[in-house]
């Protein structure tokens, strides 16, 4: 049945299973089992199944609809926006509603309810007793809320997607449909003001708000690619049909006020309003040309009664239309947006209308990316700004000794047979460790994480350079006028600025790794002795020709001694403290103190989602427990400054000591590399634990450029699609134009050729 006044259709999606994606994500992304939440799992699925079946305008369907808006907002902060699940969405406007939108994203469903919840209200209005005060009241109500609805959908929802809006959500678009609501909102209080019988004057002023509104609604619809022409020749009907009814209240509040030739003026700019929308008459339905017909007809009779009168009787001037005064406003409508949907979380408790909050007992996102924020600075803290430095001072230790030649010469001359007891742990500690198989072991697994970091690179790298040719192709196949739209590197920078940053990260990490296996091959064979027997150690380092040191020399090796023993100690202390530190490190469990934070922030804020950005005091009081561990390097540093000098000094003494003495020059050099090689086997351990670790590290981060690579690339091939079948249809279209052309001058020339031919053949005869 036609209608004088419009209603938003509902948008259609097909049933997903939000719940196995959930669930999903909580067996790999928390430490929480997901059966502990089976029945929040079940009921969110019940939500939605609900909510996208409540396609008939009944009060029931609102509920279902704000209900599983509210769950959807709640678990915002829960869950991140790409969950994990592809909605898909058909768009209820324009000109491609068969053609479905798929996104992995939750705000983009939230969207899609939003927009159903706005069209439930709309399609409830237009249901409504319009024929009575109390149905006028209610759709006026049921309008003002749909505007409300996409008021908020169009400056809060859409904003935060994230993504690109479908084209009937565009802002064009959402403030079309806001304005209409509202028009159609103020017409129903107009027509109740009309049956109760106001003033004229106040009618007026009602019906020219009216006016406006749907002149905003019209101009809106024309910048959208979303609403029809057919709706857009309805709004300029309604328009000129409403602003036609405001002068004729006007001209009637004129009669009433005797000022008639004012009233003759109204009049006539009220028939030519009228005219001015029955152009529009061919586009609009049959409700709407009987209410314009009505409408002239009632400012004809009008008019030609006025004129008459004034001309016989009153005898007064009729103004032209600029110098009538401009009719005044009265807006009595305004988008309203339900409790429900600005504030959901007030309405979901144990005993909230909305029903219970689900996976409640569910760490909240925001406090997991916290807790991560968190975790990356003390790591970085701990490791890089305190244990980096002390292991930087042990290995400025290190240098100094072997620079000096310690322990090995002092060790020749305090064992001259055999092998020293120091040297002995070494080759000890190798073998425990399984020595060369142990590094060979590491270097293999280093470069297999390598590989595979690399691979998921140049995944990523390959989708985004596979787009670019696509698109290309497309731009030499069409032309730039055609195929107008932006490169993929300048849509998103961000990503393309991650190619040279990653692969940044992997050419410096393979110089390490190529450093790392150079310092193995120059040590191979002595950490290969130290793995093997005793026996060949003994063979390798030289006996001393002397067996008794002399007096001065023992005296200053006892010294000398002395001072390593204090570097040992300090070396093990150090050791102690590191290990110590990692332990602390380790146990810092920051996810009971996380969650006390996060719940004292939502009451502190209950209108604002809490984020990892607001737990930054937080971080910072809670990482001051290590500022006596920062304090500490700085005396590390002191006492260790103290030592190196001390033993350089007798060091020094113990040289001069034993100066013209080579019996044991040959003893010291095989010790001291030996020694040497010993630290350097640390060294390459330490180094491919840290590579290791980075490796690791940067598997998450390659997978992420991955998984955005994918979607991004995604977007932009359905994106092409749609563009290259829009370029397409319009090819076809201006085809079959030239085809009609072309099929036209055939036949007018047919027909000139078929009026030439009898006078050829009178001619003839």
């Amino acid at each position: 049945m036609a209608s004088n006044i419009l209603f938003l259709p509902f948008r259609r999606t097909h049933n997903v299973s939000l719940a196995q994606a959930i669930k999903q994500y909580i067996s790999t992304k928390y430490d929480q089992h997901p059966d502990m939440f089976a029945k929040d799992l079940e009921t969110i699925d019940q939500l939605r199944n609900g909510a996208v079946h409540a396609l008939e305008p009944h009060v029931s369907g609102i509920r279902k609809l704000q209900a599983y808006a509210a769950q959807l907002v709640w678990m915002g902060g829960k869950f991140p926006i790409d969950i994990g699940v592809d909605f898909v969405w058909y768009p209820a406007l324009g000109y491609n509603t068969q053609r479905p939108i798929s996104q992995n994203n939750l705000r983009f469903e939230l969207a899609n309810i939003l927009y159903n919840l706005a069209a439930m209200y709309s399609q409830l209005a237009m249901s409504s007793n319009r024929s009575s005060s109390d149905g006028l009241k209610a759709a006026c109500n049921y309008f003002c809320l749909a505007a409300g609805v996409i008021s908020h959908l169009k400056t809060t929802i859409v904003p935060e997607m994230r993504s690109t809006p479908p084209e009937d959500m565009d802002a064009m678009t959402l403030e079309s449909l806001e304005h209409l609501m509202l028009a159609q909102a103020q017409e129903c209080f107009w027509q109740k003001a009309v049956k109760d019988g106001l003033k004229d004057a106040s009618i007026a002023k009602l019906a020219a708000k009216v006016s406006d509104l749907y002149n905003d609604a019209g101009d809106w619809g024309i910048k959208s690619d979303s609403v029809s022409s057919e709706w857009i020749h309805h709004m300029t009907a309604k328009h000129h049909h409403f602003a036609a009814a405001a002068q004729y209240r006007a001209a009637c509040d004129c009669l009433e006020k005797r000022k008639y030739g004012e009233e003759v003026a109204r009049l006539r700019d009220s028939l030519n309003c009228v005219n001015e929308a029955l152009a529009e008459a061919r586009y609009v339905n049959r409700a709407v040309q009987s209410d314009l017909n009505g409408l002239k007809t009632k400012v004809q009779e009008d008019l030609k009664r006025a004129e008459k009168d004034n001309d016989m009787i009153y005898l007064i001037p009729v103004p032209p239309k600029s110098e009538l005064k401009t009719l005044d406003r009265a807006g009595m409508v305004a988008a309203r947006i339900p409790k429900e949907v600005s504030d959901p979380l007030s309405f979901i408790g144990d005993h909230g209308e909305l029903g219970k909050p689900l996976f409640s007992r569910l760490v909240p996102y925001s406090v997991h990316v916290a807790a991560g924020i968190y975790a990356e600075r003390r790591d970085r803290l701990v490791n890089h700004t305190i244990i980096d430095q002390l292991e930087s001072l042990t290995s400025r230790i290190h240098e100094l000794l072997r620079s000096l030649g310690l322990p090995g010469s002092l060790q020749a001359l305090e064992k001259p047979l055999g092998l020293p007891p120091g040297l002995v742990s070494h080759a000890e500690d190798i073998r425990q460790q399984n020595g060369m198989d142990r590094l060979r072991k590491a270097i293999v697994d280093t470069e297999k994480l390598k590989n595979s970091d690399r691979a998921v690179y140049q995944e990523g790298v390959d989708l985004l350079r596979s787009e670019a040719s696509e698109d290309e192709q497309m731009r030499r196949r069409y032309g730039t006028e055609r195929w107008s739209r932006p490169p993929a590197h300048t849509v998103n920078p961000k990503l393309y600025g991650q190619i040279d940053t990653i692969s940044g990260y992997l050419d410096q990490a393979a110089n390490s790794d190529s450093l790392v296996q150079t310092k193995l091959r120059e040590n191979e064979s002595l950490i290969r002795l130290l793995s093997g027997r005793d026996r060949d150690l003994e063979d390798y380092v030289p006996s001393s020709r002397r067996a008794v040191m002399p007096a001065k020399v023992e005296r200053e090796a006892s010294k000398l001694r002395g001072c390593l023993n204090e570097v040992s100690r300090l070396e093990s202390r150090r050791k102690r403290k590191i290990e110590t530190l990692r332990s602390k490190a380790k146990a810092d469990d920051v996810n009971s103190d996380l969650l006390r934070e996060a719940g004292r922030l939502e009451r502190e804020y209950p209108m604002q989602k809490v984020e990892a950005v607001q737990f930054e005091d937080f971080f910072d009081k809670r990482l001051e427990k290590y500022n006596p561990d920062k304090a500490a390097v700085g005396e590390e540093q002191q006492e260790q400054e103290s030592i190196m000098s001390h033993l350089q000094v007798v060091n020094a003494a113990f040289v001069a000591a034993k100066k013209g003495d080579s019996s044991s020059k040959e003893r010291e050099q095989a010790l001291q590399s030996l020694e040497n090689a010993y630290l350097k086997y640390k060294e390459i351990i330490s180094n491919l634990d840290t590579g290791r670790k980075f490796y690791n590290d940067l598997a998450g981060i390659v997978a992420r450029f991955r998984d955005d690579c994918r979607n991004f690339v995604y977007q932009r091939r359905a994106e092409a699609s749609q563009q290259e079948s829009d370029l397409a249809n319009a090819m076809a279209r201006l085809d079959l134009q030239k085809q009609n052309h072309s099929r036209e001058a055939a036949l007018r020339q047919q027909k000139q050729q078929e009026n030439l031919q009898p006078q050829y053949q009178a001619q003839a005869q």
